[in-house]
């Protein structure tokens, strides 16, 4: 065959790596790397838990359990209402500075163009927040049976969204939930955001919605198909606790929050693979406990303390 008919392909590449023995050796040193990099990913924690005390006190209790910052809520009855980003936002920068950590990320509940958005993707560019949580899209559960246009609905909105917050230089991330919200599961967000840029939107993983709609492996598959577009990662769990029955007999069920090492969703293999498909950010730790302040303290300190394991051993 002529020279110049002559195709390598990748497999070749790689069958001609490993008859040479040096096959094993680049992939130990990729291990290694991998393991090294995994190791250090950052970690910020979720402040809507903390909103009663002010953010340089959350800081001072975010510095002692040894995290890197912060996930603040800038949202209706958040720790920063939206209309006092303008002048809030950058002391709590100076906040988190001070104490050795970085606001990581914005929770909002911005979902369309307004003066406030502009004022807190602003402020953010200006502080180099270069991503943020987006608003929730409700359901259609007062109009079942138009699922279908309601989500064309939404896609457009997100595509408008997209648009607006790209002359900031933030990326929009859509939170992967559950329930009656939009969107309630990982494939809906695929299906929603399939058609637009990775660096124009983002998605936001989350192990207890995904593993509470996913099951035992459709989590993974909905990884497999957001993979492009995964820009923040939150990590919390849960278990499932009887309730009382319907009138028919039917057992019903509902979740309480709890510790990550104590719940259904599979942590350390939830991190596996977003770190297997190419994810190198940071994770977000929500404890949503619900219980007054030192235990919510207490709990998130230990679950740190595990994520860090899970990081170390993985």
């Amino acid at each position: 065959m002529p020279a110049s008919r002559i195709k390598t392909t990748r497999r070749d590449v790689l069958g001609a790596v490993a008859a040479t023995g040096l096959g094993v050796v680049c992939s130990a040193a990729r291990a290694e790397d991998e393991d090294i990099e995994l190791s250090k990913a950052k970690v910020c924690v979720y402040t809507e838990h903390f909103q009663s005390l002010p953010i340089p006190e959350v800081c001072r209790i975010f510095r002692e359990i040894g995290v890197d910052g912060l996930d603040l809520t800038v949202r209706p009855g958040g720790h920063i209402e939206p209309e006092n980003a303008k002048s809030e936002l950058p002391p709590a920068v100076q906040a988190a500075r001070d104490h050795g950590l970085e606001i990581m990320m914005l929770t909002t509940a911005i979902n369309a163009p307004d003066r406030n958005a502009e004022d807190i993707l602003a402020t953010c560019q200006r502080f180099g927040i270069d991503r943020i949580k987006i608003g929730y899209f409700g359901g259609p559960s007062r109009s079942f049976g138009n699922l279908a246009e309601y989500l064309d609905v939404v896609r457009r909105a997100l595509n408008r969204l997209a648009e607006f917050v790209a002359k900031y230089k933030v990326r929009p991330c859509v939170h992967v939930h559950s329930g009656d919200t939009i969107p309630s599961n990982g494939f809906m967000l695929y299906d929603l955001i399939r058609d637009m840029p990775p660096d124009r939107i983002g998605a936001y993983l989350d192990s207890h919605h995904m593993t509470m709609t996913g099951g035992a492996g459709g989590w993974r598959q909905a990884i497999d198909l957001l993979t492009p577009w995964i820009s923040l990662v939150a990590l919390k769990n849960f278990r499932w606790q009887h309730a009382e029955r319907d009138d028919t007999g039917q057992q019903r069920w509902r979740y309480e929050y709890c510790r990550l090492e104590d719940g259904v969703a599979p942590i350390p293999e939830f991190v596996r693979t977003v770190h297997q498909v190419g994810y190198r950010g940071f994770y977000t730790l929500h404890t949503e406990y619900r219980k007054p302040l030192q235990d919510c303290i207490r709990l998130t300190t230990d679950d740190f303390a595990f994520l860090r394991r899970v990081l170390h051993r993985l």
